[in-house]
This record gives C-alpha cells, sequence and structure tokens, in this order.
C-alpha cells in the first residue's frame, strides 16, 4: 500500500531555503515521491527523440513552471527532483548532466552547461551516526556563464555573470564575475578582459 506524503512541495521548499537538515520520515517520503516523479519526467526526455519544442514542454513539466522558448537541451538529462530548477533565457544544456536541486538549482540568462555537469545541492551530515541526515544548499550562476564538460558545482557555491569553470573542475567556493576557474578543487585562473 503506497503512503502518500502530506507535506507539500512549497512546505519542502521553505524547509530546504532555510536550509534546514533534511531528517524527518516526512522528508523523506515527500523527496521519495518527487524523485519518483522526476524520474517518469526524465524517463520520457531520454527514451525517444525529441524536438526541442517537445523537450521545453517536458521541462516545463519537470520543473513544474514554463522554460523560456529560447531554451535548449541535448538529452539525456537527469534529475532526482525537478521542481528547484530555475532556467533564465537563452540557456544551453548539453549530454548527460545531473541536477541534485532540492536546495535550489538556479542558471542565468545566457549560462552554457557543457557535457556530464553535476549540480550537487545536497550533501550527507559528517557524523557517521547522522549520516542519513542530509544538508541542502543553493547553486546559483549568474548571467553568461560557461561551465565546462565533466565539471562538479556543489551546495552553496554561487558563479558570478561572465565566468567561466575549466572542464573537469569541482567547484566548491563561489567564483567572482568574469573570472576562468579551474581544477580540483577549482581555484582562481585569472581575469576575463573587456
Amino acid at each position: 500500500m503506497q503512503h502518500l506524503s502530506i507535506m507539500t512541495l512549497n512546505e519542502f521548499l521553505k524547509h530546504a531555503n532555510a536550509r534546514l537538515p533534511l531528517d524527518t520520515p516526512e522528508i523523506h517520503r515527500f523527496m521519495d515521491e518527487m524523485s519518483e516523479e522526476a524520474r517518469r519526467v526524465t524517463f520520457e526526455i531520454n527514451n525517444a527523440y525529441h524536438t526541442q519544442e517537445e523537450l521545453r514542454e517536458l521541462f516545463s513539466r519537470l520543473l513544474g513552471k514554463p522554460v523560456d522558448e529560447t531554451f535548449k537541451s541535448f538529452p539525456p538529462f537527469y534529475t532526482d527532483f525537478g521542481k528547484n530548477i530555475t532556467i533564465g533565457r537563452h540557456v544551453f544544456i548539453n549530454a548527460c548532466c545531473h541536477f541534485q536541486d532540492h536546495g535550489g538549482v538556479t542558471i542565468g540568462d545566457g549560462c552554457l552547461i557543457g557535457h556530464n555537469v553535476v549540480f550537487a545541492t545536497l550533501d550527507h551530515d559528517f557524523k557517521p551516526e547522522k549520516r542519513a541526515v542530509m544538508h541542502s544548499a543553493p547553486i546559483v550562476l549568474g548571467k553568461n556563464v560557461w561551465v565546462g564538460s565533466n565539471s562538479t558545482i556543489l551546495k552553496g557555491v554561487t558563479i558570478g555573470d561572465g565566468a567561466i569553470i575549466a572542464a573537469g573542475s569541482v567547484v566548491t567556493k563561489d567564483v567572482a564575475p568574469r573570472t576562468i576557474a579551474g581544477g580540483i578543487p577549482a581555484k582562481f585562473i585569472r581575469k576575463i578582459e573587456e
């Protein structure tokens, strides 16, 4: 017998946005239900050819809000939540990206997301006896950010307007606008001149 959560999406988002621990049976049940819903839509996105217009309709269902008519994506695309992603205008997401968006992923206008990029807004508690407790924080990309292939952006990171993340980077700290950052962990490489 399936037990439906009594938690609402707005209640969950308020809790996650306050960066409170995700640690109750009700929260875990809600996350499981949302994961099932997200997987149903991502299977539709990933298991057949779709025009960009059809993909925008599917992404709008996945996110629970319309994506702009300028949005483009090359599937496959993966998420285990979906309802805490905000995508600006003229955004392109390349193949095989995974957005773990419980804590919120905001992608500003003009952003380019390379192949195999991971956005991870959750991590587990450091204490072994509390390892199942999750903690969330948002990831925010400003305008015209380019995230290179095979990069991972971790929770709580803000990437400023016009920045570039070099391919294969792991971004653990904020990146200033109009700079290039790269490496593991990503560090400042140089400024992007006018």
